[in-house]
């Protein structure tokens, strides 16, 4: 059974937060399944073992589902949380099958290729005109003139969140979000209460709302087919909305800056990618992967389970190290190096299995959109200082992200 010390995963240290690569590459080399004390959890690096066990049903988002905190070996969360573990919990991530089955039955109808591909011209659109705010400014900040308000207005418009109202719903996203990370604080989790409370409230006036007037929106079709027989309470909804925003626009914020400024530091990918627009797609699936926005991802082990000859009982969590599986470099050829054209990018960035990100095909669009948008209105971007990275680790991003016109 092999062990990590606080010295080569250490989520709290800014150094690893800055860059945890180098530190994968050497938990790789320790084993496929490691201790990690602080947190009590075992760490999972390879990507053959991540990809089997996101698909993996001896696993779970969840357990009580089966089993009772006590059963399972595990304190209940502090009666203070609970309007943060009501409204995650009942959202189609956090639970399994029937439940989770069921939900994301009614939500993948808004989110199937063919009608996202009609969105296509609204976020090229969208991205055009923030981009050229960006140009008319003569530069600015990367994440809040262009990343944050592209997948933000997207989402909202596709859940039917009118325009008046979306000054929140990124600072909600932020706080409640920041109860994903390892261990967090007094302060990070009535930050997530308070943002609970907050939006789940917003959302149950525009249920109200929805149900005396309905739109042509994912929230009105959601109370639809509950009227038409596919059962949906009320909190299930609000923990959808929730989610979809969350998930929505959370990684694909991260996934510009975190992109743009891997591009910024490989200017050889850059001028080649300015020089040829048509690597736009594989582009995005390679700053995906090469700067994974989600870098860890959790289950609970149901079913005792055995990993290269360690025995993970019932109650165990596994962590799988989604940025780690990404630079494996049993899979990727030269995985450090940023490489735009590369064909075979079997990344794990929207995870698998029955959790596979249903917004995808959403994010992939609105990836690619902005990316074009900045291409061909801003050719000359650049940087104008190094960036501020989030001390987050679990979910990677910048603070910002300036820049000028060169």
């Amino acid at each position: 059974m092999a062990a990590v010390s606080d010295l080569v995963f250490d989520p709290w240290d800014p150094a690893f937060v800055a860059d945890p690569y180098p530190a994968y590459a050497e938990l790789r080399g320790r084993g496929r399944v490691i201790h990690y004390e602080p947190t009590d959890q075992w760490l999972v690096p390879h990507h053959a073992d991540v990809s089997a066990l996101l698909r993996d049903r001896r696993l779970g988002r969840a357990y009580q589902h089966r089993f009772t905190h006590e059963d399972f070996g595990r304190t209940a969360p502090p009666v203070e949380h609970e309007p943060f573990h009501t409204l995650n919990d009942h959202g189609m991530l956090d639970l399994e099958p029937p439940d989770h089955t069921r939900i994301r039955r009614l939500v993948s109808k808004a989110f199937t290729p063919r009608t996202v591909e009609r969105l296509t011209p609204y976020v090229s659109k969208l991205a055009g005109e923030l981009v050229d705010g960006l140009v008319a400014a003569g530069g600015g900040d990367l994440l809040t003139d262009v990343a944050e308000p592209l997948p933000v207005a997207v989402i909202a418009e596709m859940l039917g969140i009118p325009e008046g109202d979306r000054a929140p719903l990124r600072p909600w996203s932020a706080d409640i979000c920041g109860m994903y990370e390892l261990n967090p604080s007094q302060e990070t989790a009535a930050k997530a209460v308070r943002a609970s409370v907050e939006f789940s409230a917003y959302l149950r006036e525009l249920i109200a709302a929805r149900r005396e007037e309905p739109g042509d929106d994912l929230i009105s079709g959601l109370i639809a087919a509950h009227d038409e027989g596919d059962r949906l309470t009320e909190q299930e909804m609000i923990s959808t909305a929730v989610l979809l925003l969350n998930a929505g626009h959370e990684a694909t914020v991260n996934a510009t800056v975190n992109g743009w400024w891997a591009l910024f530091r490989n200017p050889e990918q850059l001028a080649a990618l300015r020089a040829d627009h048509s690597l736009v797609p594989s582009a995005v699936e390679e700053l995906m992967r090469y700067d994974t926005p989600l870098q860890l991802f959790e289950r609970w082990v149901l079913d005792e389970i055995e990993i290269d000859g360690t025995v993970l009982p019932r109650g165990a969590e596994i962590a799988m190290l989604f940025g780690s599986a990404n630079h494996d470099p049993e899979v990727f050829d030269a995985p450090d190096r940023l490489d735009l054209g590369r064909g075979d990018n079997p990344h794990i960035s929207f995870s698998a299995g029955i959790h596979y990100c249903i917004g995808a095909p959403l994010a992939r669009i609105e990836l690619a959109a902005s990316m074009r948008a900045l291409l061909e209105r801003a050719p000359t971007l650049r940087p104008t200082a190094e960036p501020v990275r989030k001390p987050n680790f679990v979910i990677r991003g910048l603070e910002g992200l300036s820049v000028e016109l060169g």
